[in-house]
């Protein structure tokens, strides 16, 4: 069989490609079904992690509230707050369960001819030098020629990317023959574009349209009343945040604000199934990480953007509910738009801690008051056969049930904690006040 002749081609061709199932990174589970997965693991592990730093109070000094703020500030128990989570993820789930029934299956086999494409568009970008010479008086033609010996590659680009001596073996349609080459240094940028560049692309865009999308409904849903007491307001009975509960929302919020915002963003960015591995592991444990309760110095998703715990902290506020929209990863629009909570806030957050550890004062003050009253009471028939107790002035009684109080508050208060950090406490924990 004659050999083709592809050299009046004017640019390198495409090659031809054959594509081929993609085998899946796990042998018992497609990666359709470990990319639904995924979030749901990496949102549990991290959230357990939080969860043993609160309950052994590992990190105290980088706590946003006080243990008496998570104890009487909630107006949802833990038990409520994780069967919430658990049925959104099942809605999430089973969303990604459909959307995978009209999914292609994931192949293999075309990246060369990808790579060739980058390859053909940064020749065509070429053209645009001898223009861009020629604007500032450079005769690219004869400047060309004067290096075409010493720097050839160099030649070609200013020539606007004409390598008359590049050539290559190629098949297209079945013919095998000699057609137009690619510079080396052409396939290398190709290269990196095709496997570093357009990936981080994609992911930035993906996440610029999963924070305007919570964004602009976030707000509407603390603009518009109805939406608010509707759906929104389940999220912030958490006046103070913690690890698991970031997705403790109405059903229906969930499913719009987070599963259709993540899908939006896969979509419109043409991820394959591997990249939105961890496109949705990435934003899951990000949103974990904004209610986690601590502003950790060595936590990196803390240290690469500004939309940390502490900037969503403010959000979860009465004082602050209508700041700090921007969620998970950038803080832009409300930068942009004005919304961005400004002024120092160290005042505020020292009044709720003070009120918190007031109440819990108070509670253990009433509970103390039976016992003092039973050691204090005599039955009347031993009046005449028992000394009476010296009854001390109302002051004084006052002011020792004050001291004996506060010597108990640290002990009983890490007992409360830590029986509602188990969810063993089965009552909602008090009302919010407005400061």
């Amino acid at each position: 069989m004659a050999a083709a002749n592809f050299s009046k081609l004017e640019l390198p061709p495409l090659p031809d490609y054959t594509l081929h199932p993609r085998p899946s990174l796990l042998s018992w589970v497609s990666d359709g079904y470990f990319t639904l997965a995924l979030p749901i693991i990496g949102y549990w592990i991290l959230s357990g992690i939080f969860h043993l730093i609160d309950t052994y109070d590992l990190f105290p000094q980088y706590r946003l509230h006080t243990p008496a703020e998570v104890l009487k500030r909630n107006h949802v128990t833990r038990w409520e707050v994780f069967r919430d989570v658990i049925l959104q993820q099942v809605l999430q789930t089973v969303f990604g369960v459909i959307m995978l029934i009209f999914d292609d299956d994931p192949t293999y086999g075309k990246e060369a001819y990808d790579v060739a494409w980058y390859a053909r568009n940064i020749r065509l970008a070429q053209r645009a030098i001898p223009v861009i010479l020629a604007t500032i008086g450079v005769n690219s033609s004869g400047l060309a020629t004067k290096m075409s010996t010493s720097q050839p590659m160099l030649a070609g680009v200013i020539a606007g990317g004409r390598y008359p001596g590049l050539t290559q073996l190629v098949t297209i349609g079945g013919q095998t023959g000699i057609a137009p080459g690619f510079a080396p240094w052409e396939l290398l940028v190709a290269k990196a574009l095709y496997t570093f560049v357009v990936p981080a692309m994609q992911f930035f865009l993906g996440f610029a349209i999963v924070d305007t999308w919570e964004y602009f409904l976030h707000r509407a849903m603390h603009m518009n009343k109805w939406l608010y007491v509707t759906f929104h307001s389940r999220h912030h009975r958490l006046y103070v945040p913690y690890a698991y509960g970031a997705l403790y929302n109405h059903p229906v919020e969930g499913f719009v604000l987070d599963t259709l915002g993540t899908g939006l963003a896969y979509l419109v960015t043409g991820m394959t199934v591997r990249q939105s591995m961890w496109f949705f592991t990435i934003s899951s444990i990000k949103t974990v990480d904004d209610h986690c309760g601590y502003a950790l110095p060595f936590d990196p998703l803390q240290l690469i953007t500004t939309n940390n715990a502490g900037y969503h902290d403010i959000h979860h506020q009465s004082w602050g509910i209508k700041n700090n929209f921007a969620q998970p990863f950038f803080t832009f629009w409300d930068t942009y738009l004005g919304t961005n909570w400004k002024g120092d806030v160290s005042m505020r957050y020292e009044k709720s801690r003070r009120v918190a550890q007031q109440k819990v004062e108070q509670e253990q003050a009433s509970k103390s008051l039976p016992t003092e009253n039973v050691r204090t009471s005599v039955p009347a028939s031993d009046e005449n056969t028992r000394p009476q107790p010296i009854s001390a002035p109302r002051s004084l009684r006052k002011k020792s049930s004050s001291i004996s109080q506060s010597a108990g508050n640290l002990k009983g208060l890490r007992n409360k904690v830590t029986e509602s950090l188990h969810g063993s406490r089965g009552a909602v924990l008090g009302v919010e006040s407005n400061h």
